[in-house]
C-alpha cells in the first residue's frame, strides 16, 4: 500500500532550524557555561548532540550531553498492550544547579516530557529545566510548553509526524502521514507477515499480552 508522505522540513531547513535553537538557549542562558543537554532516546539524541556541536562551533565550551530513555517514566506505559523496549540513560554529569536543555524531535501531548522531567529529578536538582523541540504538533493533554520550537505545524491527532536523521536513516526530513492514510499504513503492517509491526500469535495463546 502506497502511503502518501507530506513533507514539513528538508535537511537544510532542519540545520536552520537547530542553529536558531542552540542560539536562543544561548541567549536565554547568557552563554554556554552552565548549560547541560539531554537528549530524549530516539532522535532527540541525535538532535541533542547536534545543537551541542553548534554550541561548542559558537562558543568554543563542550557542553555536557546525556541520553534519557523515558519508557518506564511514561503514565501511560501499563495502558498499552505492547511491552516498552528499556534502552538506556546515560547522564554522565552533575545536573545539580545546571541549566538542563531537554530535547525531544516533535511535542505532542506532553506525556512524554513529563515522563523526562520525573526521571531527571533521580539525578539530583538542576537550577532550570528548559525544552527544546524540533516540532511542535499540538494536542497537548498537559499543561506543558516548549520554551525553544524549531517548528509549529497543524496537524489533526489522527496524523503522524515522522523524523528522519541521516544518523538512522540516511537523509534528514520531517514529513506528516495525514489520518486515514496513517491508520491505514498501520493496519497494513500489523496484517502484513513482512510488516515492521507484524506479530505472530504464540501457539496455545490469545494475543499478544
Amino acid at each position: 500500500m502506497s502511503v502518501k508522505h507530506e513533507n514539513i522540513l528538508d535537511e537544510k531547513q532542519i540545520n536552520r532550524a537547530l542553529a536558531r535553537i542552540a542560539h536562543e538557549i544561548l541567549e536565554h542562558n547568557a552563554g554556554a557555561e552552565t548549560i547541560a543537554i539531554v537528549g530524549i532516546l530516539t532522535r532527540g539524541a541525535y538532535l541533542a548532540r547536534r545543537i551541542a556541536d553548534i554550541i561548542k562551533k559558537l562558543e568554543k565550551v563542550e557542553v555536557p550531553v546525556g541520553l534519557m530513555d523515558i519508557s518506564l517514566y511514561r503514565d501511560d506505559v501499563h495502558s498499552k498492550l505492547d511491552q516498552p523496549i528499556v534502552q538506556r540513560t546515560d547522564i554522565l554529569f552533575e545536573v545539580s544547579d545546571k541549566n538542563i536543555v531537554l530535547i525531544d524531535d516533535v511535542l505532542f501531548s506532553g506525556r512524554t516530557v513529563r515522563a523526562a522531567l520525573n526521571h531527571i529529578t533521580d539525578f539530583g536538582r538542576p537550577r532550570t529545566i528548559q525544552l527544546a523541540v524540533l516540532v511542535d504538533r499540538g494536542h497537548r493533554e498537559l499543561p506543558i510548553k516548549a520554551d525553544y520550537v524549531g517548528i509549529n505545524i497543524p496537524t489533526h491527532k489522527a496524523d503522524r509526524v515522522v523524523l528522519q536523521v541521516t544518523e538512522k536513516d540516511d537523509h534528514d526530513r520531517v514529513y506528516v502521514i495525514r489520518g486515514d492514510a496513517a491508520e491505514s499504513k498501520t493496519k497494513a503492517q500489523k496484517k502484513s507477515p513482512t510488516g515492521t509491526k507484524a506479530r505472530k500469535k504464540p501457539a496455545g495463546k490469545g494475543g499478544p499480552k
